[in-house]
């Protein structure tokens, strides 16, 4: 479905008057907006997001499917899996987690947001060498803006090292 300058407005319109401390009022401005378009796929995802950020996450879980299911692409989809991903680890559905995460990053392969949250849930699951492995990769891709110099190389190194399986322990 087309995301119209209008809803890009309203869209806007309820993150502008988003007070995290208090998520109800968010929550309903978001739904009542999904009631004025049925089965907005990325409407979907705004509701979702909102109780996600209410702390509500058994509840986003449901809309961040209803919103895959309805059919999410490009930045959507990127922010819809990170969200989900997330939301799956909060909820202690750790492989859940990995695999929306995994899909993430096999879709949208340089997203630094979806290494970060396949590391979190990585880490989580017991996978901590993965989690090192994909972080070193966020941060060497951007050694230019950090004062790691001539450490990025290696750590760069270091990072491959760990994502695959540390290989002279398999020797």
């Amino acid at each position: 479905m087309e995301l119209t300058e209008d809803l890009k407005d309203a869209i806007a319109t309820g993150y502008a008057r988003r007070d995290r401390d208090d998520m109800a009022p968010t929550i309903a401005y978001f739904e009542r907006l999904l009631a004025e378009h049925p089965e907005h796929p990325v409407l979907v995802l705004e509701v979702a997001g909102a109780y996600d950020t209410a702390g509500r996450e058994a509840e986003a879980a449901t809309r961040y499917e209803r919103a895959l299911d309805l059919g999410l692409d490009g930045d959507e989809l990127r922010r819809c899996l990170c969200q989900y991903g997330s939301t799956l680890r909060w909820l202690g559905r750790l492989e859940e987690s990995v695999a929306v995460l995994e899909r993430a990053r096999a879709q949208f392969p340089q997203s630094d947001a979806v290494r970060v949250f396949l590391a979190l849930s990585l880490a989580e699951a017991g996978s901590t060498d993965a989690a090192v492995a994909h972080l070193l990769t966020v941060i060497t891709d951007h050694a230019d803006v950090t004062d790691l110099g001539r450490y990025a190389v290696g750590l760069r190194g270091l990072g491959t090292w760990l994502g695959a399986g540390r290989p002279e322990d398999a020797e």
